[in-house]
């Protein structure tokens, strides 16, 4: 039963991960979902030391800061800072805000630096969710469980504003789409995907299930939508791959999980139909023997 629930939790975060990562890495924000995963850590802390375990309150908590961190990246770029360090100087300034929280508040909860950092997903199983007498699993699952649900939904009846959003935003501006709200909307649900994947994988290697598995099906397809189901698929297949592999090496389950998606990105970025190097290199070759005159 611990492998079920390991590998559904697994699952889970990579599949919720994958979906946004897709238009995280299509709107070329890949680091913004990096600073957004670092930048909850204050949230999270903060709702840790008022509520304990309290998922609830913990995921308010984590999704305001990630919105914060949002504003502040856009407002430092709108004042002429240059992107990257807007990013850099919020994600470093409010990491290293929540690195100070939980040093100084450790000997009281059970929080540290080496969950934040890495998660583990082995424990999601001990860590129920009871109500009354009734236990209903681990709570890992139900928090993910909703978290993948609400961004289904979300993406589902809004796919073509997200679509138009991050291929042509001034289009998207020009019909009538608030622009600003699906941006701010995505970046929520980046924050509460980063939160709700904090036990599992920890505040760095989500920023791997975030982007790897997107990457890797940006290389495979020009298709939106094809792009969605590659994604998810590549993260489904990092997760069994990076158990299995952790089981061989009794090594962490969640770095293996993104050392797998690190895995095919490099085949991908190798062997691809669409942009793979090597493929890319033998359709050359041929082209220019096919070019080359006939010797007389």
């Amino acid at each position: 039963m611990s492998t079920f629930w390991i590998l559904l939790t697994a699952i889970l975060v990579s599949s919720a991960c994958a979906l946004l990562g897709t238009f995280l890495v299509l709107r070329k924000m890949a680091m913004v979902g990096d600073a957004i995963s670092h930048a909850v850590l204050p949230g999270i802390a903060i709702a840790f030391l008022i509520s304990g375990r309290e998922s609830l309150w913990i995921l308010v908590g984590a999704t305001a800061v990630g919105l914060l961190a949002v504003f502040l990246i856009q407002h430092l770029e709108s004042s002429g800072l240059q992107s990257d360090a807007s990013i850099g100087i919020v994600f470093t300034a409010l990491f290293a805000l929540g690195v100070i929280l939980i040093s100084l508040n450790a000997q009281n909860v059970d929080l540290d630096l080496d969950h934040v950092l890495y998660g583990e997903i082995t424990y999601v199983q001990w860590d129920r969710l009871i109500i009354g007498e009734v236990d209903l699993g681990p709570r890992a699952v139900w928090m993910l469980g909703i978290t993948l649900a609400i961004i289904l939904t979300l993406l589902i009846l809004f796919y073509k504003q997200f679509k138009l959003v991050s291929f042509d935003p001034a289009l998207a501006a020009a019909t009538g789409i608030p622009v600003m709200l699906f941006h701010y909307l995505l970046m929520g649900m980046v924050s509460m995907t980063s939160v709700a994947s904090f036990d599992s994988v920890g505040a760095i290697l989500v920023v791997g299930m975030l982007i790897v598995p997107a990457a890797t099906a940006y290389l495979l397809t020009d298709r939106l939508s094809h792009m969605l189901v590659i994604s998810v698929i590549i993260g489904v297949i990092s997760s069994f791959g990076g158990y299995y592999s952790a089981l061989i090496m009794d090594s962490s389950i969640a770095g293996c999980m993104v050392a797998s998606a690190g895995i095919l990105f490099v085949l991908a970025f190798l062997f691809s139909p669409l942009h793979g190097v090597v493929v890319r290199k033998w359709k050359q070759k041929r082209g220019n023997m096919s070019e080359d005159p006939l010797e007389v």
